[in-house]
């Protein structure tokens, strides 16, 4: 029976999961700068451009078309030697909106604030599940199982390993996103969650995150503990990711610590008791 499970069976469930909470599901070659309905200019662009730019519109009517180009400036301008502040830095500017100045009609120069993600209305936002998303940056080639779109921007990463091989744990997935973090870092700039699961177990844990701050996810419904018979992936895809749920998560439970000299840790923390979602250590 285990040999007949293979990780791209344990992709399909997982995109299938998705596709319940109703996120869009799609192949990641489709979009790609080569694919039959190409989302990237590029094989190093991370951002899906054209849905970034209708969700601000959706979010933001009553805002003109260059305040919206003003503010995907900004979010495409967020690139230093420190990935961990450049991520701290859009994590304020998605939760606060990103402040613009532009032209009225009466020829005035006026100031606006673009909302990234309308937290309070989740209908305007668009949800994306894309699987095989590859990435070229700095010549180093690399595709993730399954990246997480929020309105165009990448905001979670789950990568899986086969539960057939013995050698293929969560912490091998692990291993994997750890050397992504170093080789294609824009892919991690706007993200909020990383997924490692072997198709059984399965862990949640922030962009400044080791492996013993990898936790399991407890419950679906939050009052509940879920049934021990579920898969553990199942348990936390459908506990964090419903659409809802994450966007709260997001909104008031990320956390980032200043360690001193520069140095910060991510949090999520205190979303319930159920949850052991003190997830963070010293930045790597």
């Amino acid at each position: 029976m285990a040999s007949a499970i293979s990780e791209s069976v344990v992709e399909n469930i997982a995109l299938s999961w998705l596709e319940e909470l109703g996120y869009e599901v799609i192949w990641g070659p489709d979009i790609a700068p080569d694919g039959i309905s190409p989302e990237r200019s590029g094989w190093d662009e991370t951002i899906l451009l054209g849905r970034l730019t209708n969700a601000l519109q959706e979010i933001n009517p009553t805002l003109p078309q260059q305040a919206i180009e003003e503010a995907i400036r900004k979010i495409k301008a967020i690139k230093s030697a420190s990935l961990v502040l450049d991520n701290k830095a859009f994590h304020r500017a998605m939760i606060e909106g990103i402040g613009v100045e532009y032209l009225s009609r009466e020829g005035i120069i006026r100031t606006g604030l673009v909302k990234v993600i309308d937290f309070d209305h989740i209908e305007k936002n668009s949800f994306l599940a894309v699987n095989q998303f590859t990435v070229i940056e700095n010549k180093n080639e690399r595709r993730a199982d399954i990246v997480l779109f929020i309105n165009g921007l990448p905001l979670a990463v789950i990568e899986l390993k086969n539960p057939a091989d013995e050698n293929a744990t969560i912490w091998s997935a692990l291993s994997q996103l750890q050397t992504y973090k170093q080789q294609i870092p824009s892919l991690f700039t706007f993200n909020e969650a990383l997924v490692v699961s072997d198709g059984l177990d399965a862990r949640i844990g922030t962009l400044t995150a080791n492996r013993e701050w990898f936790t399991p996810w407890r419950s679906i419904e939050d009052e509940h503990l879920a049934d021990k018979s579920l898969p553990q992936l199942q348990v936390l895809i459908k506990g964090v990711f419903e659409k809802r749920r994450f966007l709260d998560i997001i909104r008031h439970f990320i956390v980032f610590e200043d360690q001193g000299g520069g140095n910060y840790i991510k949090k999520m923390a205190g979303y319930h008791q159920y949850h052991a979602v003190n997830i963070a250590l010293n930045e790597a």
